[in-house]
């Protein structure tokens, strides 16, 4: 694990990450602290306040998204799984013929 500090609205933090994971650690500190700061022009709250409102109006984007048929993980790997299934019972059948 690398440490690596951060900035969200004016504020260091360090935090560790994994080194394969740093890029899109880096984006998503971003996003938060776009979307504190875009808050923060709205509302008269700080702090564990605003990083609440953030951290809840991006999960609402998620859900909504994931909702609208965006990307549903569980359902990809059931119906990935399928496939592999029918992919070996086509093979076997290929086998029987030879």
């Amino acid at each position: 694990m690398d440490k690596i500090d951060i900035d969200l609205m004016g504020r260091q933090y360090s935090v560790s990450v994994k080194a394969d994971e740093k890029e899109t650690l880096l984006a998503a500190v971003t996003l938060v602290d776009e979307r504190m700061r875009k808050l923060a022009n709205k509302s008269t709250s700080g702090g564990e306040t605003l990083a609440l409102m953030a951290a809840l109006d991006i999960a609402n984007e998620f859900v909504t998204h994931q909702r609208a048929g965006g990307l549903d993980l569980p359902d990809y790997r059931r119906r990935i799984n399928l496939l592999g299934e029918r992919f070996e019972q086509a093979l076997a059948k290929q086998e029987k013929l030879f």
